[in-house]
């Protein structure tokens, strides 16, 4: 199996510096690989890291101590030093990320904010759109919505556009904040065939689902943030 992302030692402390510089540790000597193909889950209890953890992978936190090696273009680079120019090369063509909330400039439509990744990557217009159109239908987001900007939204439909933003690039990496959680049961169903779909073309996942049906459809191992403990799939009640 190849190594997708490799974490070595990664320690993170926030400093709360309107609170007299109070120093709260929430992650402590994380060891993880992540295999392309697989699908890891973060879990824990509220409060144990899942979210830090995996925005740390995004490059949204920088490391306290520690590395994340990640392979992009063939190559494992420590996101804990790369440069500016890197990261951005890295989130334009290894990894995805679909957060828990839509963050969209106002007044852009829905369908451009979908299709942007691609066209941000160059590929001609008709393309982009004709993938954003095929991922909206798909996410039971009606034609008359695609001209609308996403903020004037219900929180499900926004997430269906945040979903759809995130899947219509085939990303290496792909990193799932509770994807999840805004919909029902019949879109939620669309959603785990899309992350399996997924998966089958050889992208690593990493996925944070509180929904243990969730989990158990899709999880090869389950990564204890708390304990820092890698285990193959289980149930988890």
């Amino acid at each position: 199996m190849t190594s997708m992302i490799h974490i070595e030692g990664l320690s993170k402390t926030f400093t709360l510096h309107n609170q007299g510089g109070i120093q709260l540790p929430i992650l402590d000597n994380i060891h993880l690989e992540v295999f392309a193909g697989k699908c890891t889950v973060l879990f824990g209890e509220s409060g144990s890291g899942k979210s830090t953890l995996l925005r740390s992978l995004y490059a949204n936190y920088l490391p306290s101590s520690g590395a994340i090696h990640v392979r992009h273009n063939g190559e494992m680079i420590d996101l804990a030093c790369a440069t500016s120019h890197q990261l951005l090369e890295v989130r334009r063509q290894t990894i995805g990320y679909v957060s828990q909330f839509l963050r969209v400039i106002p007044r852009v439509s829905t369908l451009d904010v979908v299709k942007q990744p691609l066209r941000d990557r160059g590929i001609e217009n008709d393309e982009a759109e004709s993938k954003a159109v095929e991922l909206l239908t798909r996410l039971n987001i009606p034609e008359r919505l695609w001209s609308l900007a996403p903020s004037t939204f219900s929180g499900g439909e926004q997430q269906r556009v945040n979903i759809a933003r995130g899947f219509i690039q085939d990303y290496p990496i792909l990193l799932l904040d509770e994807p999840t959680a805004s919909l029902d049961q019949k879109n939620t169903q669309i959603v785990i065939e899309l992350i399996q779909e997924t998966l089958a073309k050889n992208t690593a996942v990493v996925g944070i689902f509180h929904d243990a049906d969730v989990r158990e459809a899709l999880a090869d191992h389950v990564f204890d943030v708390s304990a820092n403990h890698l285990q193959p799939k289980v149930k988890i009640a």
